[in-house]
Order: structure tokens, then sequence, then C-alpha cells
């Protein structure tokens, strides 16, 4: 029997199988040129394929990995929820579809942990279902998302307003700030023009603005008036820059806007402050210089009256002459007042008693058509002050309130202890911190404006009608109180009334010493030797004109040399030196020191319209000087001297004599 051959022709099969090969080849192709990591796992959880990105992202050689749990790769937490999504529910056709990513963290091979973003999709294999997930690594945009985030921190937190905007203003992008500054929160604004925010006034200086910026210029910092929420406008310091793409486009604009309103607020104050400092050493020479003046027609026109009878027909002149010098001298001392140059007899006091005593000659001084209420703390603390002069505030605070009154109304004032924080002090640099006695004064009368109120404190200034005020009311108030340490704040609303907050530091209670008084109009049978000192002709003219009739032995020093020489070389005794405290070289009381060592057996009394800077900075004279304000009298310079050598005031200790 021969054999027989059966043939099949495989061709086909063949074709198939060099296409399969080709389209794995292919397949494998695109996995390994996959810019992600792909990494296929079966049901055990098992590592089967992964590409040439999974082993560069992780640091394994593949076969490190085939046949490897995943867990290897996604740390333990992180990959329960990859099995969870993917594995763990392959079957169910709601399960993640690629594109979907779930942000975890991978583990390399050296044990650093990264952020990575899984896309994963179940596979119907041969083998069962498998997941195929694709890894990518987004460290960068992670850091790129941190970096935004602390931008957008910066920017929600800065102090600046900063505002994002198309090229055609409409508003894109607004920070806190720009809704602290303006009043609108981001959804109320957002999508809107900035012209909302533009007084009318401006518009077109806005225009033209926004025109530049669409050119691609930057505009540096420019200083403009905007229009808030509530209609209220703010002060703004504006940098405008454009927004350009990579090719120079300009797509929108940036906008940061600083409030000046406060800052221009602290500026007009300090130029206030500056020039009513200027105007109060401008007024503190004058009021020295004249005061010098009016003691020599004061001293002129005693003598004149002394030799005047009662009945003389020139009396009456001379009087009228004693009468304009006297009220210019009160003038002078209003002047030193504002220019806190004027001399303080401070004692520690206590303010209720200063306000109880002025009580009965208020109620004469503001009329019966106002009411006069006065409560008192009566656990107050206590001030080191002048009481005169406290009264003087007091009179003016009143005069004030009676002619905002004129119909009549209420007058209150009020003491309480009050505590001045740190807050409070920084905003009003006069104050230091810690408790303080407080004065307030209150009226119901027709109030002020704001122009008014900023004018108030500088000397003759007045709304008053001509020749009903000089304008140094208020003025000697704020010289008086500065002088003394404390401040003064002022509340004032037009139609309803004036509120005056003045404040002293609070002090520590001291034994109280009660100065000696006398009424000494003249001394007779006077013999003792009196020195003086005055660099003024004129003055030295009328103080030794006045001493000399009184009965002493004058002589006279034009400077502290001279005065030095006298003392040197007068064989007898000098009883008191009578001394201006401004002297040309040395002051007075720098001379009485060294004076002390040739004549300790001398008196001294200081005179002046102010002292010199330290004395005038501390607003006080050294316990236990004797002191005469200029201008003064014959009788009352007489009068001085007459107490102090019939020792009824205590004797200056040379050291108390430092100033």
């Amino acid at each position: 029997m021969g054999a027989s051959t059966i043939g099949r022709d495989i061709s086909v099969r063949k074709a198939a199988e060099k296409k399969l090969i080709q389209m794995e080849a292919r397949y494998r192709g695109l996995l390994e040129a996959a810019p992600d990591a792909m990494v296929i796992v079966n049901q055990a959880v098992e590592i089967v394929l992964l590409n040439l990105q999974a082993e560069k992202q992780f640091g394994y050689r593949r076969d490190e990995l085939l046949g490897q749990k995943v867990t290897n790769i996604i740390p333990e937490g992180f990959a329960e929820r990859l099995l969870t999504h993917g594995t763990g529910h392959a079957g169910d056709p709601i399960v993640p579809q690629m594109g979907t990513g779930i942000e975890l963290y991978g583990r390399r091979k050296n044990g650093s942990d990264f952020p990575i973003e899984i896309m994963q999709s179940p596979l119907d294999g041969a083998d069962g279902i498998l997941v195929t997930a694709a890894i990518r690594d987004i460290t960068e945009r992670k850091k790129r998302e941190d970096d935004l985030s602390r931008l957008a921190a910066v920017v929600e937190n800065s102090d600046d307003a900063i505002i994002g905007m198309t090229s055609d203003g409409i508003i894109t992008n607004w920070n806190n700030s720009a809704q602290r500054i303006y009043g609108y929160s981001a959804a109320q604004i957002v999508g809107r023009s900035t012209s909302i925010l533009i007084p009318p006034d401006r518009f077109v200086e806005n225009m033209e603005m926004m025109e530049k910026i669409k050119r691609g210029e930057k505009m540096e910092r420019t200083d403009a008036t905007r229009v808030r929420k509530d209609g209220k406008t703010v002060h703004v310091a504006l940098v405008d820059t454009p927004i350009k793409n990579a090719e120079g486009q300009v797509l929108g604009i940036s906008t940061v806007a600083r409030d000046l309103t406060e800052s221009r607020s602290l500026e007009g104050m300090l130029r206030q402050a500056q020039k009513m400092e200027a105007v109060g050493q401008l007024a503190g020479g004058v009021a020295h210089d004249f005061n010098n003046l009016l003691a020599v027609i004061l001293g002129y026109t005693e003598f004149l009256l002394d030799r005047l009878g009662p009945d003389d027909a020139q009396r009456k002149d001379v009087e009228q002459i004693q009468k304009a010098g006297n009220r210019a001298a009160l003038l002078t001392r209003q002047l030193l007042a504002y220019s806190r140059k004027q001399v303080l007899q401070p004692k520690v006091l206590d303010l209720n008693s200063v306000v109880a005593s002025t009580e009965n000659l208020l109620r004469r001084l503001i009329g019966e058509n106002i009411e006069l209420v006065v409560l008192l703390n009566s656990d107050l603390g206590l001030i080191k002050a002048d009481s005169g002069q406290l009264e003087q505030v007091i009179m003016n605070l009143a005069v004030n309130a009676r002619d905002a009154m004129p119909s009549g109304g209420k007058l209150i004032m009020e003491t309480s202890n009050v505590d001045c924080d740190e807050k409070y002090s920084t905003q009003h640099d006069t104050t230091v911190p810690g408790p303080h006695v407080m004065l307030a004064i209150t009226d119901n009368g027709c109030g002020m404006d704001k122009q008014t109120k900023t004018h108030i404190f500088e000397p003759f200034f007045t709304t008053k009608e001509f020749g009903k005020g000089t304008g140094l009311g208020l003025s000697t108030v704020y010289g008086i109180v500065k002088q003394s340490g404390g401040f003064v704040w002022v509340y004032t609303e037009l139609g309803i009334g004036t509120t005056f907050k003045i404040c002293f530091p609070t002090v520590r209670a001291v034994h109280k010493i009660e100065s000696l008084s006398a009424n000494i109009e003249s001394i007779d049978n006077a013999s003792e030797t009196i020195l003086i000192v005055e660099d003024d002709a004129d003055l030295l003219q009328v103080t030794h004109r006045s001493l000399e009739e009184a009965g002493y032995a004058i002589l006279s020093a034009r400077n502290p040399e001279e005065a030095i020489r006298i003392a040197e070389s007068h064989p007898g005794p000098i009883h008191l030196m009578v001394t201006d405290v401004i002297l040309p070289g040395i002051n007075g009381a720098q001379l009485a020191s060294q004076l002390s060592r040739l004549r300790p057996e001398m008196k001294v009394l200081f005179v002046s319209g102010y002292t010199d800077e330290s004395i005038v900075r501390h607003g006080v004279l050294e316990p236990g000087l004797a002191f005469l304000q200029k201008p003064f009298s014959p009788k009352a310079l007489n009068r001085k001297v007459g107490e102090m050598l019939a020792a009824i005031l205590p004797f200056a200790e040379p050291a108390a004599w430092k100033i």
C-alpha cells in the first residue's frame, strides 16, 4: 500500500500570527513611549507588566517589580485606595475610567515618597480581569500649586488692595484689603467696571491712564482719590501694571492701591503741630520782650500815681494808662501760656477742689439761662498742676460754652479717672500710658464744623465778631494743659454741642506743704543791700528806682560778669539778689549758684516772663525758689522783697538753684 499525504494551507494562520506579533510590538512600543508610568496588575495585586517610564519613576529594574506586589511602589494605606478603586471593583460598570485621577503617594526604591496621580481602567484578559494604571509624577505640579497657594495667601493678607481687571477695566480679582479700603465684597464687585470707584471729576483722567496701560506702559505710583461703597472718598497711592502674555499682548491690568487716608491725616496733624509750635516760639519771644516794656510802663505809671493826689485832674488819665498796661500784661500771660513758656507753680492737688472753688463764679459768669451741672468723682486721683492756671482753663472753656449757647442750655463739668493704654498713647503723641485724671466740660450749644475744629487752638483764631474776643482763649488752654503734661481732646457736632476732655497724669499722694503768705505793703526803715541783675537797661532803671525809694541800698549789674565783680569787691553784706532768669552768657540760676560760694548769706529772687528751656520743658521751678512773674509793679516787687528779707518765705538752698 502506498503512503498518502494530506496537505493544509497554513498561510492564512501564518499571516494572522504575523499581524498579531506586529500589533503586540506596536502596543508595546506605545506602552514604552507613554510619558506616564504604566503598570498592569492582576487580581492577586501583582505587577504583570510595566513600562520604561515606571522603571525610571520608581527606580527599579523591570525584573525587580514583575511578579511583585504593587505595595512595593504604593505605600501602605495609599495602596488600599488603589486596590479599592481598581481590582476590588473591576467588574463594576461604574469603576473609574482612564482620565479620572486619584492623588496618592508613590514610593521609590530608595524609600522616598513623592506625590502621584493614578488614572486606572479595568482590562478583561485571558487570565481574568487586570487593572491598568497610568501613574504620573505630580511633584512639580504640587510645587506650583503650593507656590500659587502661598502667593494667593500673600495677596489676600496684603495691607494693600490688589485688584485684577481686564484691559477694559472689568474687575476679575479683589482681595480682602480691597474690600476693607473700598467697602465692596468680592461678590459685589467682581464683574463690574472700575468706573464705580472713580469720582465723576476724575473720569477723563482715569480713561487716559487706562489707554496708556493698554499700550503696555506701567504707571508708577500716583496719588488719587477714589469713592467707597458708602460714598465717602478715600486717598490712595496707585501702581498700575499691564498683564502681558508671552507675545507681549496686554491681557489685563494689575492695580495695587495703598490707603493714604490715615497717613494724610497724620501729616496734617504734624503740619498743624509744627505750625503751632513755630507760632508758640514766636509768641513766647514777643511776649518776653513785651513784658520788659510793660514792666517799664507800669513802673513809671505807678511812680506818677504816687505823686498825684486823689483829686488831681491827670490822675484818671494815668489810671487809664495803668489799666491798659494791666490788660496788655494779661495778654502776654496768655501768649506765654499758649507757647508753654509761662512759669507755673505746680502742686499736688485734687482737681475736684479746683472745680468746686470755681463753681460759684461760673454760675455768675455763664448767666441764669444756662444750667450748670457739676459731677465730681469722689475717688478721684491726684494731679500735679498750677491751681491758678487750671482755674483759667475752666473759665476759658466755660466762656466759650456760654457763647455757644446764646439762647441758654446746659453746661456739664465732670471729673473721672481714666486709663490711657498703649494704643491710645500712640494716637496722642504727648500722652504717656497709664492712669490719668480727666476733666470733661460739655455744652449742648451750636457745635463746630470740621474746618473750625482744626483751627480752634491756633492763637488769634476766633469765630466771634470783631472786638468780641482775642482768639487766645483756647490757645491758652492748649498751652497750659500741654505745659502741665496733659492733653486736650475735642469732640463736637454741629447743632448738638461740644465736649472738651482734659487729661492729666495721676501722681502719688504726698504730704501737702502749705506756703506762708503775708500782706506786706512796705518795709519801714529798710536798710538791706540788694544786687539787681537785669540786661534790659530801662527795666533795670525802674527796678533800681523802685527798691531805692523803698529805702534799700542798691547795686546794679547789666550782666553776670558785672554781678560777679560786684559780689567780689563790695565790702559789706549783700542781703538779696534780684536776677532775671534769662541773661547773656549764663542764666540766673547758674549765677546764683556761683555767687553762693562768695555770698552764702545772700538770698535770691528770680524774675522773668519765662524761664530757660529746661524749665519750659519741665514746666516747673525747683522747689524752694522764689519767683516773680513779669511784668510786675513796683509795689509787687517791694512786697516780694520785703517778704524774703523778713524771712517769711523759706530761704532757697544753693542745691535748689540747679535748673
